[in-house]
């Protein structure tokens, strides 16, 4: 079975292997339906421990790896890692200054209010999170026509692994949240997982085009990383915090941060 599947055209073993990690986040969004009632506590839980999720998912899968991709191609890692953050936060600045002028522009009976804001500027961080990740599968596959860096296909499977199994909680840190606005199960569930249709896509892309991918890919991981932390900063710790049980929420915050902190340094 194994020498089928190595056997495939590195594209194809790039879109098998991010249809694997697109699947995983489906599997941690469909979390939202083990809830029969949506409890405030622990929806405000929730939406603290993904602020968590995505603090740790910034650094340990976004930036640190930017910065180690950015010296193995020989460019300046701070440079490269410093700009991508800030552009991607930018984006996001600019992004939740272009939802605030649609509010403003609506009248009375046709505002979104701030849930929708919140959601939408979710769904978008954490879709862009995953855009640069597919890639990142998708270069390790297609580094193996190639001949670089001395890659070996059971070493891309491994990193599809790793990735994937770092999208569970991703999948749960959109739906539950989508939940606690007052979005149904099915919807929430839908949002949560279309967030992760982007790798197969990406990973697809990236396994083609792999050299020019490959140098872009630092600045596209720390971008991603930038556009996530601006909105946990503006949007998902702010929000959690409007509990009466703020250290708790502070806590769960930390779980968040500690799970995906685990999942990524042991997968590596």
């Amino acid at each position: 079975m194994l020498n089928g599947l190595f056997s495939m055209t590195c594209p194809a073993q790039a879109l098998l292997a991010t249809l694997f990690t697109w699947s995983v986040t489906a599997l941690g969004a469909s979390l939202v339906f083990f809830l029969k009632k949506p409890n405030q506590n622990l929806m405000d839980a929730m939406l603290g421990m993904a602020g968590g999720v995505m603090v740790a998912a910034s650094f340990f899968s976004l930036l640190a790896p930017s910065v180690e991709m950015a010296a193995a191609l020989e460019l300046t890692p701070w440079l490269v890692a410093c700009g991508g953050f800030l552009a991607g936060g930018a984006l996001l600045f600019l992004g939740d200054r272009f939802f605030s002028r649609i509010q403003s522009s609506l009248g009375p009976g046709q505002a979104m209010g701030e849930g929708w804001k919140r959601c939408a500027m979710l769904i978008f961080s954490i879709t862009l999170h995953n855009i640069p990740e597919g890639m990142a599968v998708g270069v390790a596959f297609g580094s193996l026509a190639y001949g670089l860096d001395g890659g070996s296909p059971a070493g891309a499977w491994l990193l599809a692994l790793g990735i994937g199994l770092q999208n569970f909680p991703e999948g749960m840190a959109v739906s539950l949240p989508l939940r606690r606005e007052g979005y149904s199960r099915r919807r929430s569930f839908f949002y949560g997982q279309l967030s992760g249709v982007v790798e197969p896509i990406a990973g697809f892309l990236g396994a083609l085009l792999v050299v020019k991918v490959r140098t872009c890919l630092p600045f596209l991981l720390a971008f991603a990383a930038g556009a996530m932390i601006y909105v946990v900063v503006e949007e998902l710790i702010p929000e959690s915090q409007t509990n009466e049980n703020k250290d708790w929420m502070a806590f769960f915050t930390l779980v968040g941060f500690a799970v995906m902190m685990l999942l990524d340094v042991a997968l590596g």
